[in-house]
Formats: structure tokens, C-alpha cells, sequence
């Protein structure tokens, strides 16, 4: 018999509570980081983990940078130091990555 409390939940990052999965509160950085992973695994630089296969998709890398980029816009003034610095550093390293997979 296990504990349920000690089980590993499947579900990403997220915890068992009461014999269910609790998915991490949700945080402005936790969303960012997020659509930073999306970016990445589009773009071919994160395998599928079911498949463990990487695909690129440019057009849908491209519009969750493009997605970062209005939150950065909309969100000016708005943001901690820390947020806008990391989301200024996740769109530079997203659009040179871009650059790069499409040349």
C-alpha cells in the first residue's frame, strides 16, 4: 500500500493533496515560464516527453513569442524587477532561437 500523500503526480509540476492532484499556484512567473516552455518545444528545442521525438513549428513558436511580447507591452509599469527582467531575457533568448531555426 502506498501513501498517497508520497505519490508522484503526473501531472506537471503539481503535487498530491488529499489523494488528488494540485496543480502549483498560479504566478505571473509560473505563467511566463510556461509559455517560455512552449516557445522552446515549437521551436524544436524540447522533446515531446511521451514521444521523446522534437518537431519544429515555427508558426506556433512564433505566435507565443508574439503572445510574450504583448504581455510585455501590456504589462509595463506593472511588473516586479525580477518579472520584467526575466520575461526581457526569455523574449531575447525566444527571437535569436527563432532567427536561428529559421535560416
Amino acid at each position: 500500500m502506498t501513501d498517497s500523500a508520497s505519490e508522484k503526480c503526473k501531472c506537471a509540476g503539481g503535487k498530491m493533496q488529499d489523494g488528488q492532484c494540485a496543480m502549483p499556484e498560479v504566478t505571473f512567473t509560473h505563467f511566463i515560464m510556461s509559455l517560455n516552455t512552449s516557445a522552446l518545444f515549437h521551436l524544436g528545442e524540447l522533446a515531446d516527453p511521451s514521444t521523446g521525438q522534437t518537431k519544429q513549428d515555427l508558426i506556433l513558436a512564433m505566435h507565443t513569442i508574439d503572445t510574450l511580447d504583448l504581455l510585455q507591452h501590456k504589462t509595463k509599469g506593472n511588473l516586479t524587477d525580477d518579472e520584467e527582467l526575466m520575461l526581457g531575457k526569455f523574449l531575447h533568448d525566444l527571437k535569436m532561437r527563432y532567427v536561428a531555426a529559421s535560416t
